[in-house]
């Protein structure tokens, strides 16, 4: 099936390649978040299936800022589609926070656009956890009929009840009213810094068993360091803005 055509004149999502054509498509999304666990898996994501630029996305609210990388002289917007048509994935990749005034619009506006492409979206979420050794724990929730694609897994369902914030939660409260099939993914993670720990945990047990894939983490592990260093200033932006523009999960008994 090949996905809707998107007019590139639209305000929302303008396409900046050839169309992708896709079957029963999954989106990623990489909202920063606390720890920014899912900012990592989606950019990882990207990198290591080599996922092609698809289409900008200009919901209202998003910052109106352009991203440049070292090395290479194209300027792109803050958030972004990419797609692996070999793998019928797309992934959200956003590398700035959402201010609280905006995510509403922006969840309105991208909950369309996964709608119209009949495509199932991963939403990724931390939950602030004190780390120890062990593996961080990971959970999984649902909306709609998303629940059946976590019946064949190992994923477990959360332990107790809870909440998640921010523009990530606002796509899933969208998910959640008007009944569209989504499903969340929550690890736990450190409070206050990147997390590549966690962030490989969520690709290892929850994205790859989901959606069939196998991602090479290694290169995640091993730039640990590299990666907090590269990240933390996003994080301490992300600290900054409070946890309720902030994308994250917890307990219920500390929301109320």
């Amino acid at each position: 099936m090949a996905l809707t055509r998107i007019d590139p004149t639209m305000a929302a999502i303008r396409l900046q390649g050839p169309d992708a054509d896709l079957e029963n498509p999954t989106l990623v999304e990489g909202f920063p978040g606390v720890g920014l666990v899912g900012k990592i898996a989606t950019d990882h994501l990207v990198e290591q299936l080599d996922m092609r630029y698809y289409a900008s996305v200009h919901c209202e609210g998003l910052p109106r800022i352009g991203v440049y990388r070292g090395g290479d002289r194209t300027a792109r917007p803050p958030v972004r589609l990419y797609v692996s048509e070999e793998h019928d994935l797309i992934a959200l990749q956003s590398d700035a926070p959402i201010a609280s005034q905006a995510v509403e619009s922006v969840a309105d506006c991208l909950t369309g656009w996964i709608v119209e492409q009949d495509a199932t979206p991963i939403y990724l979420s931390g939950l602030p956890a004190e780390r120890d050794e062990d593996r961080p724990d990971i959970y999984g929730i649902a909306t709609g009929d998303g629940g059946e694609a976590l019946e064949g897994t190992d994923i477990p369902v959360p332990p107790e009840d809870g909440v998640i914030t921010g523009p990530t939660g606002a796509l899933i409260n969208r998910a959640a009213q008007e009944g569209h099939g989504s499903l969340g993914l929550v690890v736990e993670c450190d409070h206050q810094f990147p997390d590549p720990e966690s962030a490989s945990v969520l690709l290892e047990d929850g994205i790859g068993p989901v959606t069939d894939l196998t991602v090479d983490v290694a290169k995640l592990v091993d730039r640990a360091e590299e990666i907090r260093a590269k990240r933390e200033q996003l994080a301490q932006q992300m600290q900054a803005i409070g946890q309720d523009e902030s994308s994250q999960a917890q307990p219920l008994r500390m929301y109320q």
